[in-house]
């Protein structure tokens, strides 16, 4: 009797056993088609953009803070302003109904997509160019800024465009850009220089370590405006379209943000900043 009590015990002990594997089975979920199971906190960490920031109850976005008229760091206040800044203002006024909620992270054109990708910020507003590499990384909203990129030149420089770019000049621009594979191709003679920031890439400009510097034009403008002895060619050889990236798959936030980018194009919000820091309203 004692030993048939025994293994009904272990019995017992073993359905218990297989039951707790079994429901713990059903906790972890379904594998994905990665083979990996995805647990109830994936899911958790599943939860859209837009959640996160209402339940933060904080817009953290990615910004440059060194383009003049786009992201330009105040060093006396410390504040930062530009377009891009006030379309990241916008957004959260939006969303949470103050465009004062949210925190700004300085970004540049090489760290901008690991950051985002790595949960630092929940977008990147920080005039980076859509091309069809970057949405293998990261999604886009729709433009909300079309550039081309030209050049920088000392006004007495004879360099008016492509055509004037000669074999042994040099030609500045910041790493990670689109404008250092398009100067490259557009003008295969000439030496690129790639510099941290365009803000590094301007003072070496200024400082004579090259012949012109390349960017978008909008960005180039700024430069101008900071420093009379320099000017913008008029000729562009691109067309830059400025998008808001997120995050890969986050529809939801991709929607909200194009939503209300419509709305800032139809009731004139977006002229108004358009004009602010352009200084003129944008081409229809």
């Amino acid at each position: 009797m004692k030993t048939k009590n025994v293994w009904k015990k272990i019995a017992g002990m073993g359905l218990v056993l297989m039951l707790s594997a079994t429901a713990l089975a059903g906790c972890g979920g379904a594998k994905s088609e990665g083979g990996t199971a995805s647990t109830g906190a994936g899911a958790a960490a599943g939860t859209g953009t837009l959640a996160k920031i209402k339940e933060r109850d904080k817009f953290v976005v990615g910004v440059k803070y060194d383009l003049n008229l786009f992201g330009l760091k105040d060093p006396a206040s410390g504040n930062v302003e530009g377009f891009d800044i006030d379309i990241a203002k916008a957004i959260a006024k939006k969303v949470l109904g103050d465009e004062n909620k949210i925190e700004l992270k300085e970004v540049t054109s090489k760290t901008r997509i690991p950051m985002l990708k790595n949960g630092e910020i929940d977008a990147i507003i920080a005039t980076m160019t859509i091309t069809e590499d970057r949405k293998k990384e990261v999604d886009f909203s729709d433009v909300y800024f079309l550039a081309g990129q030209s050049l920088l030149v000392k006004k007495d420089s004879p360099i008016n465009g492509l055509k004037d770019l000669q074999k042994g000049m040099k030609v500045l621009t910041a790493k990670g850009s689109t404008s250092a594979k398009n100067i490259r191709a557009s003008a295969p003679d000439v030496e690129v220089l790639e510099f941290e920031n365009y803000a590094e890439a301007f003072t070496a400009l200024k400082a004579g370590q090259g012949d012109a510097l390349t960017t978008d034009n909008a960005l180039l403008y700024g430069m101008a405006k900071q420093d009379p002895n320099y000017r913008v060619t008029e000729e562009t050889f691109t067309e830059e379209p400025y998008g808001i990236a997120i995050n890969k798959g986050d529809a939801e936030f991709v929607k909200a943000v194009n939503d209300l980018l419509k709305e800032m194009k139809e009731n004139g919000e977006y002229d108004k900043i358009y004009e602010k820091w352009i200084g003129e309203k944008p081409k229809k």
